[in-house]
């Protein structure tokens, strides 16, 4: 089969499934997991192809490059399209469990399906356009998913979640359009090649950057994730806080080293770690002080997406090989937040599930009422503080050592009270799920909801850790700019 078919099947693959999950409704459950499987396995033969071929770039339909649709697939690409898929799939594992009727199948599984497809599309899209249509499909996807929790609170966060992200697109929108005026083309590498040091192309950045500051929740503007994130079904929450503000991260680093390296400066690369360093701090506190445990989960993901904006200003000042190891941590540690953070949210569907409730302060009883859920939390947790031999242990270490290797040790303040913050609140966590009661009837738990839970939160506290090695030389495939 031609190698560049894997392009294709990771985003044909979900879609099919999603159009199949429609029309036989009553096997929607079925159809999604088994599209889900399966663009897992196309993700695994995608990064395959990358390693031993190199970069992929395809033409749908024929057209040439900027008349057309084009994809591209690089290593981080590929690799985001693999972490995505492995999500996707413990999320559909336990979705089967999590929803009990025939309904919330039918409303579920086109839905997931088609943000799994937007996702995909939009890490392997090659021009501007194109990621355009693929954050609306997501958008509109994720806010449909969203109030699917039904009561009054998810349906509220699911119109807020719509607007705010509508409003993200529309300066995104507007960018490109400056953009296309000023250039005649859209493509990324066209755009890269062309771009000019002038007013504007400084305006198309910052209307970019904030359409999708807006998007992935960067403090200021993250007043929308906690009530999305803490109010949606489980298996949705997970993605949204995994996944979605991640794709919204992804194209900040394409466009930020790619597409406008001319334009970015380091004053403008340490305003985005100033907010993320408030990002980290309020969140953590936030998050602390939260009564309960999705909600806990919620305001840590404001302040872990902070630590990632937070390398910026140090990548822009690095050079050479200290910069491809800087870059490596820093989706290592993306990667690393998105199955801890999915591992968790999952695990507190089935605290809700069970316990009824997942206020913090009653949870006393939990560790022998659910043994392996608490155990995944706590290893979840383990991700979230940044203890060895977790991959966030190592993209934090890599960033302490780019500080003080740049001179720039305020960054390292920030660094230690996130991570004194995030060990009080998930010691805080633990404390109350520790907590002994006289007699507790222990439930049945399916083993298709803890598993996948377990599974992802082992991908986050050992095998990024352990095997972070092999991501750097998966990244040592990416374009520097070609592709988004």
């Amino acid at each position: 089969m031609n190698e560049a078919a894997s392009v294709v099947w990771v985003i044909s693959l979900p879609l099919l499934g999603a159009l199949l999950a429609t029309v036989w409704r009553q096997h929607a459950a079925t159809i999604g997991w088994v599209s889900s499987a399966l663009t897992a396995g196309c993700a695994v033969w995608l990064l395959w192809v990358v390693q031993h071929a190199g970069v992929q770039e395809l033409a749908l339909g024929g057209w040439e490059i900027g008349l057309g649709i084009s994809l591209y697939a690089d290593g981080l690409a590929a690799v985001m399209v693999l972490m995505s898929s492995l999500v996707v799939l413990g999320c559909s594992v336990y979705a089967r469990q999590y929803f009990r009727t025939q309904r919330q199948h039918e409303l579920f599984w086109p839905l997931w399906l088609l943000l799994a497809t937007a996702l995909n599309a939009l890490f392997l899209a090659g021009d501007l356009f194109n990621v355009y249509v693929t954050l609306e499909l997501l958008g509109i996807s994720a806010s449909a998913l969203t109030a699917l929790g039904a009561k009054r609170a998810a349906l509220r966060a699911a119109l807020r979640y719509l607007v705010v992200g509508l409003l993200g697109s529309m300066l995104y929108l507007m960018a490109i359009t400056l953009l296309y005026a000023a250039y005649g083309t859209l493509n990324a590498v066209q755009i890269a090649e062309a771009l000019q040091v002038n007013p504007l192309g400084w305006a198309a950045l910052l209307l970019m950057l904030a359409g999708l500051a807006l998007k992935m929740a960067l403090f200021p503007l993250h007043f929308w994730l906690p009530p999305a994130h803490s109010n949606a079904p489980a298996p949705v929450s997970a993605a949204l806080s995994a996944l979605v503000v991640k794709a919204a991260f992804y194209l900040v680093v394409r466009l930020w080293f790619e597409v406008f390296a001319p334009l970015t400066t380091p004053v403008l690369a340490n305003v985005l770690g100033a907010l993320g360093a408030m990002a980290v701090l309020w969140g953590s506190w936030s998050a602390l002080r939260a009564e309960r445990l999705k909600l806990l989960a919620a305001y840590s993901s404001v302040a872990q997406l902070g630590y990632l904006v937070m390398f910026f200003p140090l990548l822009m000042v690095l050079e050479g090989e200290a910069r491809q190891w800087l870059f490596g941590a820093m989706v290592l540690f993306a990667l690393s937040h998105a199955f801890a953070k999915s591992a968790l949210f999952l695990a507190a569907g089935i605290l809700l599930r069970y316990a009824g409730h997942d206020r913090i302060r009653e949870l006393s009883g939990t560790t022998q009422f659910l043994p392996l859920t608490t155990f995944i939390i706590a290893l979840a947790g383990i991700a979230l503080v940044g203890l060895p031999p977790s991959g966030a242990f190592l993209g934090k270490w890599y960033l302490l050592d780019a500080a003080f290797q740049t001179g720039q040790w305020w960054w390292v303040l920030v660094l230690v009270v996130g991570s004194l913050l995030a060990t009080a609140y998930v010691f805080r966590l633990l404390g109350h799920a520790f907590g002994h009661l006289p007699a507790v009837k222990r439930p049945f738990v399916a083993a298709t909801q803890e598993i996948p839970a377990l599974a992802l939160a082992l991908m986050a506290t050992f095998g990024l850790g352990l095997g972070a090695m092999s991501l750097w030389s998966w990244l040592a495939q990416t374009g520097t700019g070609a592709g988004l």
